[in-house]
């Protein structure tokens, strides 16, 4: 048996020849020196029957096209259907091709009147000029049958004398050059008898309209899709030419990207899959390279309905970078082919000063295939990966989000997005650790309060009213199949208890390079506000559309935000200071405040999207704090509860969601009081959300902004401002992209020196330039024990430490039998403050905290005037 391997081990550059200065590359249509002599030939009729059609494709959608029996099955009946082509492209040389295919038409009731084409799509070209984006948006030339019999050429219509499409033909197209530009041949032949039903010559066809992405196409106009209603069936493709570009490293699956976590020495991979299920035998290899020998660790079958399988490796001890490759192998009719993605598990970087993450979330296809992102981020090389929710939209790739109907095809929909985020972002974490956490839109929601896992009211529609009524729309095996593909790579759950309908979690801690990061669900156990406020509020997708209610009097809700099941995960997680955690850090989907507002009188946020881009340097007027309880602002007990909780081990905070990059303070009885938090910018905004609060603007400046300072949200909630990344008119292109505020943020802890630094960048800025490029009021650093600000009110002695460095000090304040903060200081002398003159505190002090027998403990200990300081020898 031959055996013939594809190497899908893609570095970002090998596709990409050049950048121009909006990082978008340049296109390989104007590519001449690779250009060559390709004969392509589709290879259906070797593979077996799957949901998908192989790795030289992209469906549009994915859920539309499957392979059966060596034919491509278009089973829906819908617009614009298009299998693009990803290995080969025609670049604008002029020089002679040719395409052919066999068409078979399977719709029984197609009538001669419909509007629709059954061919060709030449020339497919994207907002970008890149494979990917023409694969996914391509327009082009189309040449095909229309129901009637007739030959369509682009805006053409060739009357062909055929009464009706043929049930079966091949059409056959040969662009020949004359002077600068093309002749046009158009044969439609009888598939088994090879005779000619019909012929045409067309002349002065542009070179430039050809050049692109070759695709497949069905194309019928009705009001709405019918599902599982083939359409057509395409088999023996082929493309032939003595200028065109192929490149094998553009094929995409059938093992798409992976990512990681390695934490007390589990380290555990997720793959993602293409529907390759259903071919008997297929195998999946994951392996290591150690000693320059690949070790085969463990192989398994594809099974889940995401497509994705979970690696699991406990007792990794490596104390360097280690490859790693993920194989699968795919028997065919005659032979097996071989696919590999390779990556990196990166050493721990627990003995290294700094350790940077990069953030990012609120990913819309405006950019896609975001080119730009990943040069940009490149040149900042951080060690960890976090995206922090709206991997993609619902309306990601076009068509829309497939709500209802068969559930396979829902997952296919989902996967298609999920596919997209992947190939845009994968190289960022090929190599690197990553922590992925799905927010609302993820699962298919504008807003999602979860309320403990429960089941949307759908009755009306997947609109508002069902986000308002709580819980999830679509199905609980659905919604557990997005949380496999994200985060099965994560830490094991605190609690993996389900909630209703047997939703899964995965709100875990990570140790990672000294770090300790709570991951948190802040969607799933919310309360939706319609089921808390008085109807008098009239909320409408979390908004309160009543203008005379005020929310600032219903502090007190008996609302649920986090949940208890995560207040003590918060609890333990503060507790824990293992012998390698030095600082913490919180991820969550979004912040807790409301950092936004609106025009004076907005009632919901669907205004947002029209809103004007200011130029830059002007202060927007007229602007009142929104009251959108899709935000962590809401609800307000909850949250400031939530803020208790994390600053009793001062950490920082990281978010998304916002699609506006903010750098705050919490604060809870006063300004200040509490710890700090990070909101990055979006990567690709649909909702360009702002900060203009109604305060003297008289002295502000792009670089030295207004808003800056304390605030009080629209919920009552204390927030000090420190930076915004508001939207503004950049003139960068394409404006959809630079005029929304996006870009992506970086937070380097330095463990020696105790110090975060948060960057935010746009992402059309080229970091080698300097800080200076950041958006207004970035770089910021803090220190670690500014993330508990609360006043003091006085100090307990200082404490000097002996027998090591950096110890474990806990404050338990015995008057109120509570822990009051916990930290591993830096150096070996500390002086607690407290915030109770009149309390007895006990002070617990020990490399680790968790090892009883090594811990001390002083008793007893009370605020007096010029203490003297306390000698501490630690236990060995």
């Amino acid at each position: 048996m031959n055996r013939r391997k594809y190497i899908k081990t893609i570095a970002l550059g090998a596709l990409l020849p050049g950048f121009v200065n909006t990082g978008f590359p340049l296109s390989i249509l104007n590519d001449s020196l690779n250009e060559q002599q390709v004969t392509f030939k589709s290879n259906w009729h070797n593979w077996k029957n799957m949901k998908w059609v192989g790795p030289e494709y992209w469906g549009n959608r994915l859920q539309d096209w499957e392979l059966i029996n060596g034919r491509v099955i278009c089973n829906i009946s819908g617009v614009n259907r298009t299998l693009q082509l990803l290995t080969v492209q025609k670049t604008s040389s002029l020089s002679a091709f040719s395409i052919s295919v066999e068409i078979d038409m399977l719709l029984s009731n197609l009538e001669t009147d419909q509007v629709g084409c059954f061919g060709l799509r030449l020339g497919a070209k994207g907002q970008f000029d890149d494979y990917r984006s023409a694969a996914v948006f391509g327009k082009g030339f189309d040449i095909g049958l229309l129901p009637n019999g007739n030959l369509k050429l682009g805006a053409e219509t060739i009357e062909t004398g055929l009464k009706t499409i043929p049930k079966q033909f091949q059409l056959q197209v040969k662009f020949s050059p004359s002077s600068n530009d093309y002749n046009l041949t158009v044969d439609v032949k009888d598939t088994k008898s090879k005779q000619t039903l019909f012929t045409t010559v067309k002349s002065a066809i542009n070179k430039d309209v050809v050049a692109g992405n070759f695709a497949l196409l069905s194309d019928i106009k009705v009001a709405k899709a019918i599902e599982n209603n083939p359409t057509v069936a395409f088999s023996n493709w082929e493309i032939s030419g003595s200028q065109l570009y192929q490149n094998e490293e553009q094929l995409f699956g059938p093992i798409c990207f992976a990512q990681y976590t390695l934490h007390a020495q589990t380290l555990k991979i997720t793959g993602q899959f293409a529907p390759i299920e259903s071919i008997p035998n297929h195998k999946i290899l994951l392996q290591f390279k150690r000693h320059d020998t690949w070790e085969t660790y463990s192989e398994h079958q594809l099974k889940h309905q995401g497509r994705a399988v979970s690696f699991r490796i406990e007792n990794w001890q490596e104390n360097t970078d280690i490859p790693y490759r993920i194989i699968v192998e795919i028997p065919l009719k005659t032979e097996t082919h071989q696919y590999t993605y390779e990556g990196t598990i990166a050493e721990e970087p627990l003995n290294i000063e700094s350790i940077s993450a990069a953030v990012f979330s609120c990913n819309f296809h405006y950019g896609f295939p975001d080119t730009d992102v990943y040069e940009n981020v490149s040149k900042l090389n951080p060690d960890i990966i976090l995206f922090l929710g709206d991997q993609f939209y619902e309306g990601t790739g076009g068509f829309g989000a497939q709500y209802y109907g068969d559930l396979d095809k829902s997952c296919l929909d989902y996967l298609r997005k999920w596919m997209m985020f992947g190939w845009s972002y994968r190289e960022l974490f090929r190599h690197k650790p990553c922590a992925i956490i799905p927010d609302d839109h993820d699962v298919y929601h504008g807003n999602v309060w979860g309320e403990s896992g429960g089941k949307a009211d759908i009755s009306e529609g997947y609109g508002a009213s069902s986000q308002d009524s709580g819980g999830y729309k679509m199905p609980a095996d659905w919604v557990n199949m997005v949380q496999f593909t994200q985060t099965s790579h994560l830490p094991d759950p605190y609690d993996a208890t389900p909630v209703k309908q047997n939703i899964g979690m995965y709100y875990t801690q990570w140790n990672y390079g000294g770090l300790s990061f709570a991951i948190l669900e802040d969607r799933k156990f919310k309360s939706a506000p319609k089921h808390i406020l008085p109807e008098e509020a009239k909320i409408w997708n979390g908004f309160i559309t009543n203008p005379d209610f005020d929310i600032k009097k219903y502090k007190n809700l008996e609302a649920t935000l986090l949940g208890e099941r995560q207040h003590k995960f918060i609890d333990d997680w503060a507790d824990d200071w293992g012998s390698n955690i030095e600082m913490k850090v919180v991820l969550s989907q979004t912040n807790f405040a409301t950092v936004a507002t609106l025009p004076k009188g907005t009632l919901t946020d669907d205004i947002v999207p029209k809103l004007s881009i200011p130029e830059k340097g002007v202060y927007v007027k007229g602007d009142a704090p929104t009251v959108d309880m899709d935000s962590n602002g809401w609800p307000s007990n909850k949250r400031d509860q939530a803020i208790q909780k994390i600053r009793k081990c001062f950490a920082f905070h990281i978010a998304g969601d916002q699609h506006l990059g903010s750098f705050i303070q919490y604060g809870i009885d006063n300004f200040g009081d509490s710890g700090y938090a990070f909101a990055g910018p979006a990567l690709n905004n649909i909702w360009p959300r702002r900060f203009w609060p109604d305060i003297n603007y008289a002295e502000h400046t792009y670089k030295n902004p207004a808003y800056v300072g304390n605030h009080i949200d629209g919920f009552g909630n204390k927030i000090t401002v420190k930076a915004v990344a508001n939207p503004f008119n950049t003139g960068k292109t394409p404006e959809i992209v630079h005029n929304r505020a996006t870009g992506y943020g970086l937070v380097t802890f330095n463990k020696k020196d105790r110090t975060i630094k948060t960057e935010c960048w746009a992402r059309y800025a080229n970091p080698q330039l300097g800080e200076q490029e950041q958006l207004p009021g970035w770089p910021i650093t803090i220190s670690q024990e500014m993330n508990y600000g609360r006043e003091a009110e006085g100090f307990l002695p200082e404490l000097i430490i002996k027998g090591g460095s950096n110890p474990v000090v806990q404050v338990f304040d015995e008057t109120l039998n509570e822990i009051i903060y916990t930290i591993r200081i830096k150096g070996n002398r500390f002086q607690p403050k407290v915030f109770s003159k009149a309390h007895l505190y006990t002070l617990i002090v020990g490399t680790d905290l968790s090892d009883k027998a090594k811990v001390n403990h002083l008793t007893h200990i009370k605020v007096i005037p010029n203490p003297q300081p306390i000698t501490i020898q630690l236990k060995a």
